[in-house]
């Protein structure tokens, strides 16, 4: 499957890429993506299948979006690149390192582990709100945030679900989402990555202070896939760590992807403190 992505820094910079998560698109890591790259970094953000401006598809599962991933760097010819994942994105991205672990140089997951999660009533109410929505002589983004309030009373949620909101060729709002094949395999989202294979790597875990993606009995099934694992916990955010914290996120995965011990060490510090 051929993925639309955006792409930053130069050519011959060390490779990064990053993956959304549900409902999410390549757009909502623009601004991480243009920070990082000044750091040497050649970024590539694609929309994942069924999201944003990729394909649509049935199929809908990590089996297919690990298969996305590796056809995307072959594709594109990206040499051991390093991999970060938010949520959806990074069980996408355990997956592939756990499977192709000769391919990836470093990882990051963003508050997400291993096991099998019970549906979330959030990700339903996103799905109800978005078929409920009438988008039929809606003029402008503020008319359609109005009727998704009744839905969605948290704004950061809802300004998360408008960014699939787009014009089309006829200048009418549309929803850039195959909600279809998304709500019909949203239990496929919730799997547990089962395997005895081991990525031995430099690989970082973020977990969101208040959030309850990482709990404490989750550090160790994590660190017997992954035996180098750092897990650190940014205090006061919750699932969505890089948008609410962002100076402390960037901080923590910029000096952890540039290798730059002291640096790292110090971040850590201060983010575990705070």
């Amino acid at each position: 499957m051929e993925l639309f992505f955006r792409k930053f820094g130069h050519d011959g910079d060390q490779p990064l890429i990053i993956l959304h998560g549900l409902f999410g698109v390549s757009d909502n890591w623009v601004t991480f993506a243009r920070r990082i790259a000044t750091e040497g970094f050649e970024v590539f953000i694609p929309d994942q299948r069924n999201h944003g401006q990729s394909p649509c598809s049935g199929n809908f599962n990590y089996l297919a979006l690990t298969d996305d991933l590796f056809e995307f760097i072959d594709e594109h010819k990206i040499e051991r690149p390093m991999l970060l994942g938010h949520s959806m994105g990074g069980k996408v991205a355990m997956h592939f390192s756990l499977e192709n672990p000769e391919l990836v140089k470093k990882l990051v997951v963003v508050d997400i582990t291993l096991k099998a999660y019970p549906p979330r009533t959030q990700h339903k109410q996103i799905i109800r709100a978005i078929r409920q929505v009438n988008l039929a002589g809606m003029k402008n983004r503020r008319q359609v945030e109005d009727q998704l309030v009744a839905i969605i009373p948290d704004q950061r949620i809802r300004q998360f679900v408008l960014k699939n909101l787009h014009r089309n060729a006829q200048n009418h709002f549309e929803w850039r989402l195959n909600i279809d094949g998304i709500e019909t395999n949203l239990d496929d989202m919730f799997d547990a990555i089962q395997t005895k294979e081991t990525f031995n790597k430099p690989a970082l875990f973020i977990k969101g202070g208040i959030s309850d993606y990482i709990l404490l009995e989750d550090f160790g099934p994590i660190r017997k896939n992954f035996p180098h694992a750092e897990i650190v916990t940014i205090a006061g955010a919750s699932h969505w760590v890089h948008v609410e914290a962002p100076e402390r996120f960037f901080q923590l995965t910029c000096g952890f992807l540039t290798g730059n011990p002291s640096w790292y060490q110090d971040v850590k510090k201060q983010v575990a403190l705070n």
